[in-house]
């Protein structure tokens, strides 16, 4: 019975890789991976992009040039039909990790740019694909098994309205998103977050006279004056299909204050705001809104500025880091000792290989941190990324918005893991 012989060891000998340039979300460039074992289990894996990345990220590959405005990925491509499949083909690997290791040396470099990110992450994931199949593990399993945990649920949170580099900056900040703290099923998180869409298009055309247009990640991008009043209109919409803020529905914010960060001060809007100010203004928005999640309220390398707003808000609402940690275990170890965060967002493509992603989150459950598991604003309709935050069993999940097919992949298949395979949202 294929559920027996997963549990025995496995030595999963690579037949051939191959992959495909294809397109994200956005009609840029990413590329398709794939991994055939000798014995005919094969894996296939799609990569994301992300628009607003962080300066500590692994290098993602891309030619030059004119096509694609120079963002094309056939190099990459190039990389693993040739060089990689050349060094790998005919090795056997009982672990993810020794197969990761071994991509990691053949690369040498120290963020991935020889090779590429891109090359060695689409490797990893399509290997990881092909020994679950070779297992005869749904790939959640898989995953829960290789990071020695029990699989749940991650509670969704989903992107309503956005600015900053994902809607063309008409406000500064990134994304404002619903969470729902009490849910009892995913099922019933996204019929309410349907009827706060609905609710907020609905007020945006009323206010602003705007159909509905989305943004990368499938969130309202209203035209408002300022940052607060993309949060005000949240809590309208809220109300207006008729939910409690706080306890029905609350708010999580993603600044992504790196992205407006200039000349020494942050150019919130129409406003600049030294260091001080903008700690005070993330203050005052988490006493007036329901936050309970701040994500990148300040510049990726402001260390001091961290460890200030951990202290002011720590205990309140959650201090979240993207771009100060971009998933490396050496930022992160920085952030624990200094106290400057409290919260992993996870981005497995920021570090490059699921080895190296799955101990970034042991290091920040150590710790005692909370993690969210993140999509990025350019993705595709792979769904890997739902089995990876219920195998990890993350807190959150952050894909986007409930509109676009490489959003609402990711929950469907979250719906089919909750109403399928059991699995469940709990209390935490």
């Amino acid at each position: 019975m294929p559920l027996k012989r997963s549990w025995q060891r496995l030595m999963s000998e690579i037949a051939s890789l191959s992959a495909i340039e294809i397109l994200d979300s956005r009609g840029k460039p990413t590329l398709l991976a794939r991994c055939d074992l000798a014995d005919g289990s094969l894996g296939a894996a799609s990569l994301p992009s992300g628009a607003s990345t962080g300066a500590a990220e692994a290098h993602e590959l891309r030619d030059g040039g004119d096509r694609y405005a120079g963002q094309g990925c056939l190099r990459a491509v190039a990389n693993i039909n040739s060089e990689i499949n050349k060094a790998l083909a005919g090795r056997r690997f009982e672990r993810q990790a020794q197969l990761d290791k071994a991509l990691i040396e053949l690369d040498g470099s120290l963020n991935k740019s020889r090779l590429g990110s891109n090359a060695i992450l689409g490797v990893s994931l399509a290997f990881c694909r092909a020994q679950s199949a070779q297992a005869g593990l749904p790939l959640y399993r898989h995953l829960a098994r290789m990071a020695d945990l029990a699989p749940r649920l991650p509670r969704p949170m989903i992107n309503l309205f956005s600015g900053g580099a994902h809607a063309g900056g008409q406000v500064a900040i990134q994304d404002v998103q619903l969470v729902l703290p009490k849910a009892q099923s995913i099922r019933h998180t996204l019929e309410v977050a349907s009827d706060v869409f609905r609710a907020a298009a609905k007020l945006i055309r009323s206010r602003y006279g705007m159909r509905l247009l989305t943004a990368d990640e499938g969130g309202l991008a209203p035209p408002c004056e300022s940052s607060e009043a993309l949060l005000s209109a949240a809590v309208d919409a809220i109300l207006a299909a008729g939910y409690k803020m706080g306890d029905e529905v609350a708010l999580t914010l993603d600044v992504a204050a790196t992205q407006f960060y200039e000349d020494d001060c942050y150019q919130l809007d129409a406003e600049e705001l030294s260091r001080e100010a903008m700690i005070a203004r993330l203050e005052n928005w988490c006493r007036d809104y329901p936050i309970v999640s701040l994500e990148d309220g300040l510049q990726q390398d402001d260390w001091t500025g961290w460890r200030k707003l951990l202290q002011r808000l720590g205990g309140r609402v959650k201090i979240l880091g993207d771009d100060l940690l971009c998933t490396n275990t050496g930022r992160i170890q920085r952030a624990i000792s200094e106290n400057a965060a409290d919260s992993l967002l996870l981005k497995v493509n920021q570090i490059g290989t699921l080895t190296e992603a799955l101990a970034a989150l042991k290091l920040a459950r150590q710790a005692g941190w909370q993690v969210v598991i993140s999509a990025r604003s350019g993705e595709t309709e792979d769904d890997w990324l739902a089995d990876l935050a219920a195998g990890w069993a993350a807190d959150y999940i952050k894909v986007g918005s409930i509109t676009q097919s490489e959003r609402l992949a990711k929950y469907n298949r979250l719906l089919v893991l909750e109403q399928m395979d059991g699995l469940r949202l709990e209390q935490r």
